[in-house]
């Protein structure tokens, strides 16, 4: 099952999208969903085309945990080693914005970067979660684009202004609930021309591995969210550019660059 969030009249709700196609070409329903879809719910029976409603982020996670260098062949375009240990880092609540939303390029930046990434949403409250348990903690996943002023990372030689800028974590367009991530494709486009493309099956640790690993160290909650890290291909973003992530069995993330206001 899709799950998105979207505004309409003013209000905010969660919805299963229904129908086929694109969010550009149309034909796609919401079925708006009673309170929260994190526990038991239930579908209204209320439909509403998307086409008339603001995608929203669809998730407000409490924290994006985010895990670089998890693609042998990412590492090694920038010039590092694959780590010993999974290296996690944090992208803060400001950053996260929707399908269709600016991405702002950051003011102490000249270059801006894409990565595109499985996201992993969180569906309940864990920590200490075993292996043969972390399918029980998941809610789903959506696509991510984990945007990286690399000019800062490296001058900084730390991760948290490079990549957690408001607006750096594209998410979305919805949650796919019904999926088996091993084995997916994942892309990036910016204005059209394919920039990344990889499988989920090239990751250095699995999604098991990343959720034992953080839960040793923190409880996540519902709504959290897991970056897994990106494949090769990396490159820049300039003021107007659209870029794209698209990921098999979720669909496309949008998002155009501007110049910070």
């Amino acid at each position: 099952m899709r799950i998105a969030r979207f505004s309409i009249d003013g209000n905010v709700a969660f919805g299963a999208v229904e129908g086929d196609g694109t969010i550009e070409s149309g034909g796609l329903v919401l079925d708006i969903i009673k309170g929260i879809p994190y526990t038991d719910f239930e579908l209204s029976g209320t439909k509403v085309p998307l086409s008339k409603v603001r995608l929203l982020p669809p998730v407000l996670p409490n924290k994006v945990v985010a895990i670089g260098r998890n693609y042998a062949e990412h590492a090694a375009e920038l010039g590092n080693e694959v780590p010993e240990v999974p290296v996690a880092f944090f992208k803060p609540t400001t950053s996260v914005i929707g399908s269709g939303d600016a991405i702002e390029y950051p003011s102490f930046s000249n270059e801006l970067h894409h990565e595109a990434e499985l996201a992993v949403v969180i569906g309940r409250m864990c920590r200490e979660v075993p292996r043969e348990r972390v399918k029980d903690v998941v809610f789903g996943y959506t696509c991510a684009n984990d945007v990286t002023a690399r000019d800062a990372q490296a001058r900084e030689k730390q991760w948290a202004r490079a990549k957690g800028f408001d607006t750096s974590c594209p998410l979305g367009p919805w949650v796919e609930t019904e999926l088996d991530p091993s084995d997916l494709t994942i892309q990036a486009t910016v204005n059209g021309e394919q920039r990344q493309l990889g499988r989920t099956s090239d990751m250095i640790r699995s999604i098991e591995d990343l959720v034992v690993h953080i839960t040793e160290a923190m409880t996540l909650l519902p709504g959290d969210v897991i970056l897994t890290g990106t494949p090769a291909g990396v490159g820049p973003l300039n003021v107007g550019d659209e870029v794209a992530v698209t990921i098999e069995g979720i669909g496309t993330l949008t998002n155009k660059v501007i110049k910070r206001g």
